[in-house]
């Protein structure tokens, strides 16, 4: 542990000159001293006797199509946690975005739920991992180390047209960084339908130096039979034609075997590294569509690449005769990593009826 920084069990007690800090509904400047002094929020009728103190301000509400900013906090250190709640109804209709040291870039561009690997929260799974954690009954937590030179500023656009009610707190530390300190980002990536005999992309257009640290997939199956013989591959440092590092296959990268498949059955897992976190419930009528919802977190084993990097992923089933079948499905994804400077080649975040899961 370093000033506060990769904190772990092992550590904890040794003492430190970090300071702590946190951003909610009841504190949005995080100054110490500060919190609990609202006297107007959506928990000011439900106080009317208690008085200054008693969770008279503990969420937001967003109105419909705008953008609320949840922090925007000056100084050095770095995020430790995230917690986010919401009244949402419509899966990816609120975009988180995270901007370092005053850029007017989001380092963090993503729908909030694919964030914390969970795209379809109506149909709720528990998810526990090192990374992210979502909770009963729609706790969204982020262990995410997120390091700040300058300051930082949280927003969340509400795509949806109802308002909608966000709880949340940002915990944070200020506290000197080491000079190799990198950028935390992620970014979002949908393709529906995959042209035929195209390979997914997950990230593209990374210059610089950093570590890939993990990989969120949503993937929605449109033909029958198992789906998931395409490789992952790593292109990396000037790599062209062929990369650094390939894959077996898509189950294999997730940290299972044999399709996921036990009993005849797909089995979800969810792990500290790795997981099939939700297999989608189908009705046998309307709602048939099988969808899968992985993670796969390098925290143990980080992806370091020098000058550049890209990372695909092929979308391989079976057809006749024992050959493979190039899929044409329904695919997104989260790229995590950290980076020596701000990304500045995010491409457009797809509008409301292209993140829209039908």
């Amino acid at each position: 542990m370093v000033n506060g920084l990769g904190s772990s069990l092992s550590d904890l007690s040794i003492l430190s000159n970090a300071k702590t800090r946190s951003v909610s509904p009841e504190n949005f400047t995080g100054e110490k001293g500060k919190g609990g002094m609202a006297t107007d929020g959506c928990g000011a009728s439900a106080a009317r006797d208690l008085g200054l103190g008693w969770k008279v301000s503990p969420c937001v509400s967003i109105p419909a199509g705008t953008t609320f900013t949840m922090a925007d906090i000056s100084g050095e250190g770095a995020i430790k946690h995230i917690w986010v709640t919401d009244s949402s109804v419509l899966p990816r209709s609120l975009i988180l975005r995270i901007y370092w040291d005053g850029s007017d870039i989001p380092s963090v561009e993503v729908p909030l739920c694919d964030f914390f690997a969970c795209a379809d929260y109506l149909d709720y799974r528990q998810l526990s991992s090192l990374a992210v954690c979502v909770n009963p009954r729609r706790g969204f937590n982020c262990y995410w180390e997120m390091p700040f030179k300058k300051g930082f500023r949280f927003t969340l656009e509400n795509l949806d047209k109802r308002d909608v009610n966000v709880f949340y707190q940002i915990d944070y530390i200020l506290t000197q960084l080491p000079p190799d300190t990198a950028y935390f980002h992620a970014q979002f990536r949908r393709t529906n339908p995959l042209p035929y005999k195209e390979v997914y992309t997950i990230l593209d257009g990374i210059k610089g130096k950093g570590t890939y640290v993990g990989t969120y997939l949503y993937w929605g199956v449109k033909s029958n039979n198992w789906w998931g013989e395409g490789e992952i591959k790593f292109y990396m440092d000037g790599d062209t034609e062929f990369p650094t590092i390939c894959g077996t296959g898509t189950e294999d990268y997730f940290c299972g075997a044999y399709n996921f498949d036990a009993n005849n059955k797909y089995n979800e897992f969810c792990t500290p590294y790795s997981g099939l976190a939700k297999v989608s419930r189908t009705d046998n009528l309307y709602n048939c569509q099988q969808r899968f919802s992985m993670y796969r977190w390098h925290i143990t084993d980080p992806i370091y690449f020098e000058e550049d990097l890209k990372v695909t992923i092929q979308a391989l089933g079976w057809r006749s005769e024992g050959r493979y079948l190039p899929l044409q499905d329904d695919i997104s994804s989260v790229a995590f990593w950290y980076q020596d400077s701000i990304c500045e080649s995010f491409p457009t975040l797809p509008d409301m009826d292209g993140l829209e899961i039908i």
